[in-house]
């Protein structure tokens, strides 16, 4: 079981309350878990991810770990402590400016 934190805009628009659990076969990879994520809810396309590329949104970063994986290739297979749940996945609303 994968654990899945989302920032809270994203909760609100899902209409989720607390961390998100997903079931992903294995490998479990960057691109699967956002694969399941949209596909348990269908609101988080386009959020998240672009839907034509699939590329992640310019202000939304990827953690597992203590990792930044916003720049790993969708392929990427997430840590073992992500896989089996003692770590979360993190989706982070990056901030910009200074």
């Amino acid at each position: 079981m994968i654990v899945v934190a989302l920032p809270a805009h994203l909760r609100t628009l899902a209409r989720v309350e607390g961390d998100v659990f997903l079931e992903v076969a294995e490998p479990v990879t960057l691109g699967a878990v956002l694969d399941a994520l949209e596909a348990r809810y269908p609101v988080l396309r386009g959020t998240i991810r672009d839907h034509k590329t699939l590329r992640r949104r310019a202000f939304v970063r990827f953690f597992a770990c203590e990792q930044d994986m916003s720049h790993d290739p969708p392929d990427t297979v997430l840590p073992e402590a992500v896989v089996n749940g003692t770590e979360p996945f993190m989706v982070v609303g990056a901030i910009a400016g200074g």
